[in-house]
């Protein structure tokens, strides 16, 4: 009978006595014997490495090392050392060593689940990660740098930046637009020499780890701007109103010994106005540089229209040389599930999924503002899936029993209703396939409505997100966040269903596994008209599921 390891199957070994003839072959055979022992010996461990490399894995293999399937924690009483996973834990030197392990699992452990990575971080992005750290950790809450910053905020002015200068982001919008807008923020920080601080309300708690070593990302709950999430489009002390009412001026960037406000309050959300878009002009982004405090609030993936901002051309392209990995390297070293969250998604990989030889992610999203019939998204994406090859065809005519050794392909289905689970399960359950292999369909919870507002909501939401993320292969609903993230986090491609309002077209697969920014501006602050802002450089360009969106391609 075969065993399982790292989703790899080996055959049993059986040994048999060798014949009489057989110990009786020539002195040249036995003499080139050991050269292939040692060939072997040499050559074999590195084969095992290379393929092993590319699975995730198996539950037999998670408990021979101590895990458990109750709990998805390690027994204390595990007498065996962990051995060092084949994929490198340190994602290629963007999580930096030394963190307690215990406080946060995930940090060290999401690469023994999810494929190993083709994509590679850059030696200059993450010696820019090292730096980033150590300025957090002198900036960070409660330091002397800190104190001394909420001091001049208090003052009610500023003079121009400090040492110590902060972007601060403020939560809005579903989950996945909220994990988008922590990426967009945290490029933006880094990009221009500031901290990121992270306002943390209580249905947004204990669902991700502190990404930076020794400090705090979170922002004290004394920080002396009140009521931050009641910030919107109107607010006076907007960019965008800012400017027009003349409290600040672009031109400034040029002046000295200016009186400044304290801070700006960034609004980047979908309904932002035609100023607040000014942003994304360069001259704005040479003024902003001033004032030591940002307050940002955004359910857009904004980065596309960083890297239409010139000034950041240069330094973009040596952090990111791969122009569609942005998300993909910074999510995975920002984003890390606490232990609560953790224990939800390796309980249920290991219960399961762990023994499915493929496993295929299924997204769907159904919009409020768009709505469509439940036979047409299923019958949507069961002809993406078998056009594709993604699912066997089910056998109508005879009900067939699969082999006892017929391998499991593994389907996850995330949405927010049952229905669609229970038909696919069902179709399953009842028909063999055409392939002889087994389905097994899983959905780990259909909560029916979003609730953004409950913490509970967004610990499965955020435990989903990350079980997808282990795909094989993945297909998404056109313009879903919380697709975005999964797709972002695993390094994959995936097929797209479409819009129900573009039901005709086929799904296609992705060719960027980029989010796309769903509101651009278009507005060229050169040229002072509109343009397509997708046809300005190569490697931004008009979204696969969303036309007036912008994505990153390589």
């Amino acid at each position: 009978m075969g065993t399982k390891r790292d989703g790899i199957s080996y055959g049993k070994m059986e040994m048999a006595g060798d014949s009489e003839a057989e110990m009786e072959s020539s002195n040249s055979t036995r003499n080139w014997t050991p050269c292939v022992v040692i060939a072997c010996m040499i050559y074999l461990p590195l084969l095992v490495l290379l393929v092993g490399d590319y699975r995730k894995p198996s539950l037999e293999w998670l408990q021979s090392v101590g895990f458990s399937a109750e709990t998805g924690l390690r027994s204390e009483s595990s007498s065996s050392p962990l051995p060092e996973p084949v994929k490198d834990k340190l994602l290629g030197g963007l999580l930096a060593a030394g963190f307690d392990k215990s406080a946060c699992l995930s940090r060290y452990q999401s690469a023994l689940y999810r494929k190993a990575s083709p994509y590679t971080p850059s030696p200059y992005l993450v010696d820019r990660l090292r730096k980033y750290e150590a300025r957090h950790k002198k900036c960070g809450p409660n330091t002397e740098l800190y104190n001394k910053s909420i001091e001049q905020l208090k003052s009610g002015r500023s003079s121009g930046p400090s040492e110590c200068n902060y972007v601060v982001w403020i939560p809005y919008n579903g989950f996945g637009n909220r994990v988008l807008t922590i990426v967009s923020a945290f490029l933006y920080a880094l990009l221009n020499d500031k901290v990121l601080l992270v306002h943390v309300p209580e249905d947004f708690a204990d669902l991700l780890c502190e990404p930076f070593p020794e400090t705090s990302w979170a922002l004290p709950k004394d920080f002396p701007v009140e009521k931050l999430e009641s910030f919107e489009v109107r607010t006076p002390e907007s960019y965008g109103n800012m400017l027009r009412s003349g409290v600040i001026k672009n031109d400034m960037r040029f002046a000295a010994n200016l009186t400044l406000p304290a801070y700006v309050y960034l609004h980047l959300t979908h309904d932002y106005s035609a100023l607040d878009k000014i942003f994304f002009c360069e001259d704005a982004q040479q003024m902003l540089r001033k004032l030591p405090w940002l307050l940002l609030k955004s359910d857009n993936y904004f980065v596309p229209a960083l890297f239409l901002v010139e000034e950041y051309e240069e330094e973009l392209r040596r952090l990111f040389p791969e122009s569609e990995t942005v998300f993909h390297h910074l999510g995975r070293y920002l984003l890390h599930p606490t232990n609560v969250v953790w224990g939800y998604v390796t309980r249920y990989y290991q219960v399961y999924l762990a023994k499915a030889y493929e496993m295929v992610g299924i997204q769907i999203r159904i919009f409020p503002h768009a709505p469509v019939s439940f036979d047409t998204m299923f019958d949507l994406i069961i002809n993406c899936s078998r056009k594709e090859n993604l699912l066997p065809a089910v056998n109508l005519e005879e009900p067939g029993v699969p082999a006892k050794d017929a391998r499991e392909k593994a389907v996850l289905v995330t949405t927010l209703y049952t229905g669609y689970f229970d038909k696919l399960r069902n179709m399953y359950y009842e028909h063999s396939t055409a392939t002889g292999e087994v389905v097994g369909v899983y959905q780990p919870s259909h909560e029916e409505q979003q609730h953004t507002d409950h913490q509970n909501h967004n610990i499965k939401a955020w435990a989903e997100i990350n079980l997808l993320s282990f795909s094989d292969v993945l297909v998404t609903t056109a313009c879903s966040t919380f697709g975005y993230v999964a797709q972002g986090l695993g390094g994959l491609k995936p097929w797209i269903v479409p819009r129900p309002a573009d039901r005709n077209q086929a799904c296609h697969r992705g060719t960027s596994m980029e989010p796309c920014f769903h509101s651009p501006p278009s507005y060229d602050c050169k040229a002072h008209k509109d343009v397509d802002k997708g046809a300005v450089v190569r490697h931004v360009r008009h979204c696969e599921d969303l036309d007036e969106g912008l994505k990153l391609f390589d």
